[in-house]
């Protein structure tokens, strides 16, 4: 039986890195044209088969899907990405593929060193689940030999498949919704640019002010966590304004329950004095014992769709990369009422 043809093969006989290889017959940016085909053409002259190709049948039963998450998604309030990460394997299942985990920490990040599931070469496919830091993105994306998908942000920087929940529209109707129950002063809370869904979701909220006549004041918009870190646990310290809006908009079930204790304990009643709204329709049991009026995320719909978008490219299915958006809904709960004075 002759020997498998390698990536490393065709690298050598075109004088290029196994990178580049890759890349040209995954159809990935960052190949000229000429180059490309010369090395498809190589391959075929050659035989080359790929690995995944090899050993599954085309509808993608038996890959193996490698998932990432960063450790710093997983503390004690964070457990969102778990709830995401269990639907990503529950779709995997019914789709006859296998999930495995891989927690990124802090230092592998800061040190851009590759995920185990890559240079044990233990994957068809990857699925991360939240944004990471943007140079060790771009370091993951000039390595990667298996088909990505990002889950719940986009690549700014690559093109990329990706699936996100609808943020701007989301976060727009939230605020359209306090705008009809009366309220006019309005504040944001999330750290901008920590992450694009936070400034996505910002951006929904200006949208709303906008229709609605009224403008950004800076001292409503504000930060719910260390930028540097993304902390915000106990002890993180919510920076008020002196005239307080009579609602905020929250990035996040999260802040908007840790946000609703600060001020109970400031002396405001929420919602008779300040009504909040979330994110999410999640909340860590202990944070907040009222209910937040939120817009729920369809994390079920986001995972399925990953997994759809994954086993289409390790199957060979040729398509344009891009975003999809997947519709949530409101959800009215216990935190808004309409402002005294109306």
């Amino acid at each position: 039986m002759s020997k498998a043809v390698r990536l490393a093969d065709i690298a050598e006989k075109l004088n290029v890195s196994t990178v580049t290889v890759s890349k040209a017959l995954s159809g990935q940016k960052g190949v000229s044209d000429e180059m490309r085909e010369k090395i498809k053409e190589l391959a075929r002259e050659l035989g080359y088969q790929p690995p995944a190709k090899m050993k599954l049948p085309k509808d993608g039963k038996g890959y193996n899907i490698g998932v990432i998450i960063s450790e710093r998604y997983l503390d004690q309030q964070e457990s969102f990405y778990w709830k995401m990460y269990q639907e990503v394997a529950t779709g995997a299942v019914s789709k006859e593929c296998f999930t495995m985990l891989e927690i990124l920490n802090h230092q592998n990040e800061q040190e851009k060193t590759m995920p185990k599931l890559l240079l044990e070469d233990k994957v068809d496919g990857l699925i991360i689940i939240g944004l990471l830091k943007e140079d060790y993105l771009a370091v993951l994306r000039e390595n990667i030999k298996v088909p990505l998908v990002c889950l719940d942000f986009y690549d700014r920087r690559h093109e990329c498949d990706s699936v996100i929940t609808d943020n701007y529209y989301g976060m727009y109707k939230l605020t359209d919704y306090l705008f009809e129950m009366g309220h006019t002063k309005i504040g944001y809370v999330g750290t901008l640019l920590y992450t694009g869904s936070i400034t996505d979701r910002y951006f929904g909220y200006c949208k709303a002010l906008l229709e609605h006549g009224q403008r950004v004041r800076e001292d409503w918009v504000l930060e719910d966590r260390n930028r540097e870190t993304g902390y915000r646990g106990e002890g993180f310290l919510f920076q008020l304004p002196q005239e307080m809006p009579t609602a905020f908009a929250c990035n996040c079930d999260i802040t908007a329950g840790m946000l609703t204790e600060i001020l109970r304990k400031k002396g405001y009643r929420v919602p008779e004095d300040i009504s909040i709204v979330g994110y999410d329709n999640y909340l860590s049991p202990g944070i907040c014992s009222l209910g937040i009026t939120t817009y729920e995320v369809d994390i079920k719909e986001m995972a399925h769709e990953a997994i759809r978008k994954l086993i289409k490219r390790m199957t060979g299915q040729a398509g344009k990369q891009g975003i999809s958006i997947v519709e949530g809904h409101i959800l009215l709960k216990e935190s808004v009422k309409s402002p005294a004075y109306m």
